[in-house]
């Protein structure tokens, strides 16, 4: 992944180094196996675990000539050791190193995931808390519905991140599998207790049946619940874009002090972190579809996904840390404009009260759903096209007149009607985050307006 899109912590796990070294810990974990056995003279495992080290540098030049990148990391590392170094990866294939490796470094970026997901989940929650009662208008189609409040929105987000941490989570551990079975997974040169020790030690899965490498379906679950994850990003990044739409204006992303928004309209405050995430999520899907397709190997297996594998595996995981907490970022430090909120509420003319009227027709009035139905469509209609106020047209139908007094009309308006729920809906964030562990956001929020 470009440095642009690489936060440091998660771009060291997936470096050159940290690759060879994790095969290292593989290799030295065997050593021992090997020693409790006999097989590596005691003298010999000393000489391994006090001067075995990785030398990139090394190891490439190597590469040059043996054009085969685990051979020279093999020989670099017996040469570090000496004499005892030829007890290095004593009955190893390749993929025994490498896809256990792998599965070091993909856990260890699976919890710095888990932990950027934890943090943007807190932050939801807390804004979803200080925003409940934030009221604004809910669109379906893009067209006015009825109303709602920020904080449900943000409620819905939560849940949703929530899902898909469990999701990811289970991906992690699944992914976090080794194998030690050798050529064709018959543990033709180790037997199964080795694997079994090695794999505790290093604390991962045991591939039940594995051919020459570890199957790749459960990377192929890992690159989806990234990508599916990323589309949730996306999404909430979507309706932000939306909401700060000039005609809308309900929402801002913050704009630091000395920011520019265009090179040559000094009044623009894009939301450019809004569409980074949405095309950055694009890029993940594809990963995932790459995934997809490394699963149908050749017989025991080919090589095919190991160089899709060096591009898409640390890319997906750099760029999910860099949205998750991008995100985090964007929904803390997010400006809520209530007074706008309130305003295009107010220019929807009461047409967000149709299906309030609708009922009460019906319940009050025992009018049949029908007429009741065409009633209230054509005092709609004709509040949009003369641009005046849907109560008003509705007052001045014979029919609604009979059947309602002022004050079952007015009610039909009434923003706390449709919003009686909400706290109910709300306090089910409690199942995510007990409110008493909730930091302090409400403040925060107004303080931002």
């Amino acid at each position: 992944m470009i440095r642009r899109y690489t936060l440091p912590e998660m771009g060291a796990i997936w470096s050159d180094e940290s690759r060879f070294e994790h095969m290292l810990r593989v290799e030295l974990a065997v050593s021992r196996a090997q020693a409790r056995r006999g097989r590596v003279p005691q003298d010999a495992l000393a000489a391994i675990e006090a001067r075995a080290k990785v030398d990139v540098g090394r190891i490439e030049e190597l590469e040059r000539t043996t054009d085969h990148d685990v051979i020279a990391f093999v020989s670099q590392v017996a040469e570090s050791i000496g004499p005892e170094g030829r007890y290095v990866h004593l009955g190893l294939t390749s993929s025994d190193v490498v896809d256990t490796g792998l599965a070091l470094q993909l856990r260890a970026a699976g919890d710095l995931l888990l932990r950027d997901a934890d943090r943007l989940l807190e932050v939801l929650v807390s804004r979803a808390r200080a925003e409940a009662a934030t009221v604004m208008m809910g669109r379906t189609h893009s067209v006015h519905a009825e109303p709602t409040t920020f904080g449900l929105k943000l409620a819905g987000w939560a849940f949703e991140v929530d899902r898909g941490r469990r999701r990811l989570a289970e991906a992690i551990d699944e992914v976090a599998t080794g194998k030690l079975s050798g050529p064709v997974g018959t543990y033709s040169h180790l037997e199964p207790q080795i694997e079994a020790e090695v794999m505790t030690e290093l604390e991962v899965r045991v591939d039940e049946a594995s051919t020459q490498i570890v199957q790749r379906d459960r990377h192929a679950a890992l690159l989806t619940a990234i990508a599916i994850l990323g589309g949730s990003l996306e999404r909430f990044a979507t309706e932000i874009r939306n909401l700060q739409h000039t005609e809308i204006g309900e929402v801002q992303e913050p704009f630091r002090a000395g920011q520019k928004g265009s090179s040559a309209m000094p009044h623009k405050r894009n939301p450019i972190l809004s569409e980074r995430v949405a095309g950055l999520a694009r890029v993940l899907r594809g990963y995932a579809s790459t995934a997809l397709e490394n699963q149908p190997l050749w017989h025991e297996r080919d090589i095919s996904h190991s160089s899709a594998e060096r591009i898409i595996l640390p890319d997906a995981t750099i760029l999910l840390d860099y949205l998750l907490q991008k995100t985090t970022g964007l929904i803390r430090d997010l400006l809520v404009r209530p007074e706008r909120m309130r305003e295009n509420i107010d220019r929807g003319l009461g047409l967000y009260a149709s299906s309030r009227a609708l009922v009460a027709l019906v319940e009050r009035a025992g009018l049949p759903r029908e007429q009741a139905y065409d009633i209230v469509q054509r005092a709609s209609m004709a509040a949009a096209d003369q641009r005046r106020p849907l109560r008003e047209l509705l007052a001045l139908e014979p029919a609604v007149a009979r059947a309602l007094s002022l004050t079952d009309l007015d009610a039909c308006f009434d923003d706390a009607r449709y919003l009686a729920h909400v706290p109910e809906v709300i306090a089910r964030l409690d199942a995510l985050i007990p409110t008493e562990r909730t930091p302090p956001g409400k403040a925060t929020a107004d303080a931002r307006r």
